[in-house]
């Protein structure tokens, strides 16, 4: 059996502070035959997602804390080595929830085969696993944009918001994205189609912002909060719709996120929705087929930013927290 290497956390970041590099930490151990009802996976790809970050801390959430000790929570694509399962053959890829490691041995309960010609291995970590089901959901199920609607969605070219743009698009929405500089506001538009990408690192933000929502705003899917979120309130419509996805600009321990004067909510008959997707499993095999037949039919893009090997993934992870990451975070294990 082979050796796996693992990141764990080592230690919690400080209350209400920054993550560093100093928190996790690689282990090595011997990693043994699966047993009765087991897989061995080896890892091809490992996913980094904003969620980590709430994990690591010791606090009441909708998840159990990240343990200490522990390899990293993490999704993962790779290929079952050996197998004790009847459901899985060695030489299937699957996906899963292996964590930041280089192999996993699973139970198969929540390893889904994947059996989709054409589709990259590592897209069903990205728009066509759980950040795409969390932009079907949120905008199909919660803001449901009609035609000729303003749409507008922060983190714009991540591995959420780049599925929103293109599927309020789809649905004949106008699609205004909110992202960190400008070549990724550039790609917004010329690659992903959105209408109109504003740069909240700009000094003309709120302006560039009132420019570009010049019928005011329908729907908001919020992925980052403070400035971003507080902006786009003001240019809410009656009747508008938010889904609350994420607050990544408080992750670090900077800018949280406030809540709106509830006047607001009240005489614009604001509907505000926060969710986690993984409270629809039910919903997940629809938006799985949906977001792969428009894929295959090249109607749908993404783009990633890999980093090499299993101990590049501290690092990438603290860099995508700031934004450092163009498209889906992704790390290469094999």
């Amino acid at each position: 059996m082979p050796m796996n290497k693992a990141i764990v956390l080592a230690s919690r970041p400080p209350a209400g502070g920054r993550a560093s590099l100093d928190n996790f930490a690689l282990r090595e151990s011997e990693i043994g035959a699966p047993g009765l009802g087991q897989v061995l996976v080896r890892h091809e790809f490992l996913s980094l997602d904003p969620y980590m970050r709430a994990r690591m801390d010791d606090m009441r959430s909708y998840a159990a804390s990240q343990e200490i000790g522990k390899p990293m929570i993490g999704g993962t694509v790779g290929e079952v080595i050996a197998s004790n399962n009847p459901r899985f053959a060695v030489g299937d890829k699957v996906v899963g929830m292996g964590g930041w490691q280089t192999f996993s041995l699973d139970d198969g309960a929540l390893l889904r085969k994947l059996d989709v010609p054409g589709v990259p291995i590592q897209a069903w970590l990205g728009a066509l696993g759980m950040p795409g089901v969390t932009a079907w959901f949120g905008v199909n199920r919660i803001i449901a944009p009609k035609a000729g609607e303003t749409l507008v969605v922060s983190a714009a070219t991540g591995a959420v918001g780049s599925v929103v743009g293109q599927l309020a698009k789809a649905a004949g929405a106008r699609a205004v994205g909110i992202a960190g500089g400008a070549a990724k506001c550039a790609y917004a538009v010329e690659a992903l189609g959105f209408d109109a990408c504003v740069d909240h690192r700009s000094e003309t933000f709120e302006v560039d912002l009132k420019a570009a929502v010049p019928k005011g705003i329908d729907g908001l899917f919020e992925n980052v909060g403070g400035k971003c979120f507080a902006a786009c309130l003001r240019h809410l419509n009656d009747f508008s719709r938010i889904a609350l996805c994420g607050t990544i600009a408080s992750y670090q321990g900077e800018e949280l996120s406030a809540l709106p004067d509830l006047r607001l909510v009240l005489v614009r008959r604001i509907k505000l929705q926060g969710f986690i997707v993984t409270d629809h499993l039910d919903l997940w095999p629809q938006a799985l087929n949906e977001l792969a037949g428009l894929y295959l039919a090249g109607k749908l893009h993404w783009r990633e930013t890999i980093a090499e090997g299993l101990e590049a993934a501290p690092r990438a992870f603290l860099d995508m927290l700031v934004g450092g990451n163009f498209g889906k975070q992704l790390v290469r294990l094999a």
